[in-house]
């Protein structure tokens, strides 16, 4: 069992939308393995292309032994990540089939990758703004909750805290502390493309950075490292005979 497997509690094409988003957001920073032609020669690869019934796909899994299985033997692949096969090809007009026969199997054509690169090419707006921050809605706490949580997750040590608020007026922040200034962009940007996963929100959910107190009732998240595993117990030594 894979990331995308564990997400694929229900087959992907029979989930319900904020479902599949969660595994495409996945598998755009999941290291796929895309079968090739033939072996690369230097940063030149020639994917290997299926032709169906809506076009032209190329066939990927998130592991080559997924992909040596798929074919019965080794072949040729190279390793990227799926947004960078995403957009490979879009540019192509072609789709992409992955891990064929397991839990997370997916097709996904040429429409689908386009709408996929537009959401990870998201960059949150920078701005400034005096706002009075209050508790988040309910019905916002259900559908961000869980998907940010996880997504926070990947970004541990990177922050010293992080938060779901409202905005009294409308619309929500997820506020993040004690963060790098020079990382700043980065974790903006991730935090925008898995946004662009989710439902859309009332009034929208922006990113900012501040160590301002979060307000009562703010869905707080746990931004510390995991602790190390405690050392094994040393073995008792032979008993002294006296």
């Amino acid at each position: 069992m894979s990331a995308l497997d564990d997400l694929a509690v229900t087959p992907f094409h029979d989930a319900d939308a904020p479902s599949r988003a969660r595994m495409l957001s996945r598998l755009a920073d999941t290291e796929l393995a895309v079968a090739l032609l033939r072996e690369p020669a230097g940063d030149e690869v020639a994917l290997r292309m299926f032709p169906l019934e809506g076009g032209e796909v190329a066939l990927a899994c998130d592991s080559e032994d997924r992909l040596a299985d798929f074919f019965g033997a080794p072949t040729p692949y190279a390793a990227m990540p799926g947004r960078v096969l995403a957009g490979l090809l879009k540019a192509a007009g072609a789709g992409l089939l992955v891990n064929p026969g397991a839990p997370s199997e997916m097709l996904l054509d040429a429409g689908m990758l386009d709408w996929l690169t537009g959401a990870l090419a998201g960059t949150p707006e920078e701005a400034e703004a005096r706002l009075r921050l209050v508790a988040p809605a309910p019905e916002v706490l259900e559908a961000l909750a869980e998907p940010l949580a996880a997504r926070l997750a990947d970004m541990r040590g990177l922050a010293s805290g992080a938060a779901l608020v409202g905005v009294a007026g409308g619309g929500h922040l997820v506020m993040l502390a004690g963060t790098d200034p020079a990382r700043q962009p980065a974790i903006a940007k991730a935090l925008a493309e898995a946004l662009a996963f989710l439902p859309p929100q009332p009034g929208g959910v922006d990113v900012s950075f501040a160590d301002t107190p979060p307000p009562a009732g703010a869905l707080r998240f746990d931004m510390s490292l995991p602790a190390p595993p405690s050392p094994a117990p040393k073995p008792k030594g032979p008993p002294i005979l006296r």
